[in-house]
Order: C-alpha cells, then sequence, then structure tokens
C-alpha cells in the first residue's frame, strides 16, 4: 500500500498535466513496452541499469516512475559488428551484459521466460524483462545458435539485421539480397515457432515481412513501427501489410519518435546529418578489418541514442502521434496495435514527453480521444500480453 501511494505522489508530481483518473487507469493497466534500449549503455560505459541517470530516456527508477510494468528489452547488436563477423559474438557478450545487469538489479526486474511469468512478477512489485535480440545477423547459419539463446533466456527476436541485409532476410534500409526470405529465413521461423519464440519483423523489408507472415504459424509482431501513410520511409509499414499482418492475428507497436510519423521532422533530421537516420552505407568500407575492440571503442559513442535539438515548428505532440494509432486501429481494430516507443534508441520524443516518466501523457491522451478503457488497456499492454500467452506459453 505504501509504495502504491508513493508511486501516485511521484505521478502527480511528475505530470502536473494529467489528470487523476488517468494516473489511476495508468497505475491499474498492464504497461507493456514492445521496445526499450536498456543494457547497450552500461555494457559500453558501464554503471547500472538501477541507477538514475541524468540524460537518455530510460533506467529502472524512472520506469517505475512512469508506471511502466513490463518491456521487450532490447539485445541491440549495432551494424557495426557485420562486416568483420563479430556479430555473434556480440550477441551473447550483451546477452550476459543483459544477464548480469537483471540479477544485480533483482529486487526491481525480473527476466519473463513464459507470459505467465510476466503477471507474476508484476504481483511482485517487479518490472517483467522480455528478451528481444536487435540485430542478430544470421546467427552463423546456426539453427543451434537461436537455440543456445533461448537457452539463456532469449524469447523473441528481429529477422533482418537492424538496417543491414543479414544473410536469410532483408532489411527495409539496405540494397536488396534476396527478395525478402531465404529458404534458411523460413528454417529460423519454423524453429522460433517450435520453440515457442516471437518473431519480431521491425526493420524487414515489405517483402521479408509478407512471406514471414506466410511462413509462420504463429502470429508476429513488429515491435516498433509507423505508417508509410503518414511518413513515406522504407523504416514504415503500409497500410495493405498492416491489413495482411493483424489478418493473421500479428501486432504493429508504434515507435514514439516524431522522425517516423512526422514527414518535416523527418526532413529537418534527414537534411542536418545529410544522410536518412538508418543510413549505415558506410559500415562495409569503414569496418570491416578492425577488432572487436576497435568497434567496441566506436560503437560505445552513441549511448544513449535520444534523438536530436529540433525547432518547435518540426515537432510534432503526444496528441498529433495518436493520430497514427487512430488510423491503424480504424484499419484493423484496437486487437493489432500496441506501444512500442524505441526508448534510449533515437526517438526525438513528441511534445511534451521527456522520457519513460511521462507514459502517464499516453493514458491522458486516449482519454481525451474518446478511447474506452477496454481499448487504453489493450494498447498499453493486454494485447502484447495475449500474444505472448498465444506463443510462449503453448
Amino acid at each position: 500500500m505504501r509504495r502504491a501511494l508513493l508511486l501516485i505522489a511521484v505521478l502527480a508530481i511528475a505530470q502536473p498535466n494529467v489528470s487523476q483518473r488517468a494516473r489511476d487507469l495508468h497505475r491499474d493497466a498492464l504497461v507493456f513496452d514492445a521496445h526499450v534500449h536498456m543494457v547497450n549503455r552500461q555494457f559500453y560505459q558501464g554503471g547500472s541499469i538501477g541507477q538514475r541517470y541524468a540524460n537518455g530516456h530510460v533506467d529502472l527508477p524512472r520506469m517505475k516512475e512512469g508506471g511502466l510494468d513490463a518491456l521487450f528489452f532490447s539485445i541491440f547488436v549495432s551494424e557495426e559488428y557485420y562486416p568483420g563477423r563479430h556479430e555473434t559474438r556480440h550477441a551473447f557478450r550483451l546477452m550476459d551484459a543483459a544477464l548480469r545487469q537483471i540479477e544485480q538489479n533483482r529486487d526491481s526486474i525480473e527476466i519473463a521466460l513464459k507470459a505467465a511469468d510476466i503477471e507474476r512478477i508484476n504481483r511482485q512489485g517487479k518490472i517483467a524483462a522480455l528478451l528481444d535480440l536487435e540485430g542478430g545477423f544470421d546467427l552463423d547459419g546456426d539453427l543451434g545458435v537461436l537455440r543456445d539463446l533461448y537457452r539463456l533466456g532469449l524469447r523473441s527476436f528481429q529477422l533482418p539485421a537492424h538496417n543491414y541485409a543479414n544473410n536469410f532476410a532483408d532489411s527495409c534500409c539496405a540494397p536488396r539480397k534476396h527478395s525478402g526470405l531465404t529458404e534458411h529465413g523460413r528454417a529460423v521461423i519454423r524453429e522460433a515457432n517450435r520453440l515457442g519464440m516471437i518473431i519480431n519483423v521491425a526493420h524487414a523489408s515489405t517483402e521479408t515481412i509478407a512471406q514471414a507472415i506466410d511462413v509462420s504459424t504463429d502470429p508476429i509482431i513488429s515491435t516498433h513501427d509507423g505508417l508509410r501513410s503518414f511518413n513515406d520511409i522504407p523504416r514504415t509499414m503500409p497500410e495493405a501489410l498492416l491489413k495482411k499482418l493483424a489478418a493473421k492475428g500479428g501486432i504493429i507497436g508504434f515507435q514514439i519518435g516524431n522522425e517516423f510519423h512526422n514527414r518535416p521532422m523527418f526532413d529537418f533530421r534527414t537534411k542536418q546529418a545529410g544522410k536518412p537516420f538508418w543510413d549505415r552505407s558506410d559500415v562495409d568500407r569503414q569496418r570491416a578489418s578492425m577488432s572487436i575492440a576497435e568497434l567496441d571503442r566506436i560503437a560505445g559513442r552513441i549511448y544513449p541514442m535520444v534523438g536530436i535539438q529540433a525547432p518547435d515548428s518540426v515537432l510534432f505532440t503526444v496528441d498529433d502521434w495518436f493520430k497514427v494509432v487512430d488510423r491503424a486501429i480504424e484499419l484493423v481494430g484496437e486487437d493489432h496495435v500496441a506501444l512500442g516507443t524505441d526508448f534510449d534508441g533515437g526517438p526525438t520524443l513528441p511534445k511534451p514527453m521527456r522520457d519513460v516518466r511521462d507514459l502517464p501523457l499516453l493514458t491522458e491522451a486516449m482519454l481525451k480521444r474518446g478511447y474506452s478503457e477496454t481499448r487504453i488497456r489493450k494498447f498499453l499492454g493486454g494485447n502484447l500480453l495475449r500474444l505472448a500467452r498465444q506463443i510462449m506459453d503453448n
């Protein structure tokens, strides 16, 4: 009771524009984020996910204040490691770092191996972490690597190698190699289905996503995505493909950043950088001959990834962001949408969000839009929990 009252008090201070009804609903609902970057910062720079940082979007203290109950805990293998074929080793190094960080903070967070674990962990007042590999390249062509990662606790993985085509699936944002999936890619999906692993098609090409939907016997998820009808870039999903995803029971998680859904902000960021935010075309040329230690020194500089400073004239608000969610619900219904913030993965947050502490602003915005409490609970986490039960608990 004391813990609940403390959380209410913290939320009241942290979100002055959030009504009491929204705070109560947010606290009572399961808030489950489909994509959060948690461990890369600590791997490269030291520290703990349990300490409060002055920058970045997430740490355990602020997650508690924002009412986050569960997350897809991203194990992010960035493109730097692929040309020299260090990516499988790095995936295991990051898995080890994640397991150690979670164990060191076991009073606050615990790994969920089954969907039932998520609810049990929450009843104990802790955050549930579902480990998700983002950017695993081709697992060295060995399904045994996938099984080893599963034994360590991995329960979800991304098909493409982030914004880089791997040896079994095309990425959205790199030259096509396979016109979608290879036969090995299909074998990876079938093995994931057998193990009870969630297949994540974020960053995949439209052909890869469509083929993965057809091959998989389970629903699939795109954990952090957008709609191409709002911003016509390869990193967002066409509406027809969303309908195909939903028809098989799948879910789209909506990335929280301006860049995915807001064309003026995307154009501003592209002009500032001289290239789109996904462009890693320099990686092969610059990284192929480097040792893993040299790559660590380069890769570690970018964390935390928190977007850019931009003028108010190109930034959108939380209410603007929900127009994308509204459209998705209009297309496929309320059972196929979810939150997939990509905190600390680079998004420029909608105004007035600062970080994970401001998640109750989303609940307030949904109430103002006239969403029913049932719909709000589904979007905040109920849909993800249903998907996890269907895949992980069978």
